[in-house]
């Protein structure tokens, strides 16, 4: 399955408000750097628990099965079109996907061809994501972005371990997807 974000999540003004009071800064001289800390932890944190905290759109690319599929990016909250991938690359809008697809949403997504298609795979793009905003988000889940994306901004240095801090992960793990298989 390939995926691909189409409009990545954005933590906006009060992740950054938020990040700047725990390190105590308060010119905007770092905010460039800060957004980019902040994309990135929420990059991490979404690895981590297997779950995109934030609303984003996603294109997910299935092959063309009558069987179910479960979707890789978690939460979906719906999803907004498909389109059927020829041969040689062309994409041919499905005007109504209810038509063509089966799907079950839940903590995963699952879909499955109702119709016999012919080409190449099914491309649908999704929204997912566990809070609509910023505010909205856990608080466990937003206070380990804020602590790694601090963490990472204390250690410009490089010397930071690739993995995410003790107190972070004990933050997330109660989010943590398991898969079995």
């Amino acid at each position: 399955m390939q995926r691909t974000i189409v409009q990545a999540p954005v933590p906006g003004e009060p992740a950054l408000a938020e990040l700047k009071h725990w390190l105590g800064i308060s010119r905007p001289n770092e905010d460039e750097t800060l957004n980019g800390l902040l994309q990135t932890s929420l990059t991490i944190c979404e690895a981590f628990i297997g779950k995109a905290p934030l609303v984003q759109t996603i294109e997910e690319i299935v092959p063309l099965t009558g069987d179910w599929q479960e979707l890789v990016s978690r939460p979906v909250r719906e999803i907004t079109a498909a389109a059927l991938i020829a041969a040689d690359g062309s994409r041919t809008v499905i005007a109504t996907p209810s038509d063509a697809l089966e799907w079950r949403l839940a903590a995963s997504g699952c879909v499955r061809l109702r119709l016999p298609l012919e080409g190449e795979g099914l491309a649908l793009q999704l929204v997912v994501g566990i809070a609509s905003g910023w505010s909205a988000l856990p608080a466990p889940l937003r206070q380990g972005i804020i602590r790694l994306a601090a963490h990472d901004f204390r250690d410009r240095e490089g010397k930071a371990s690739p993995v995410p801090p003790a107190s972070v992960t004990a933050l997330w793990r109660p989010w943590r997807a398991v898969r079995l298989g």
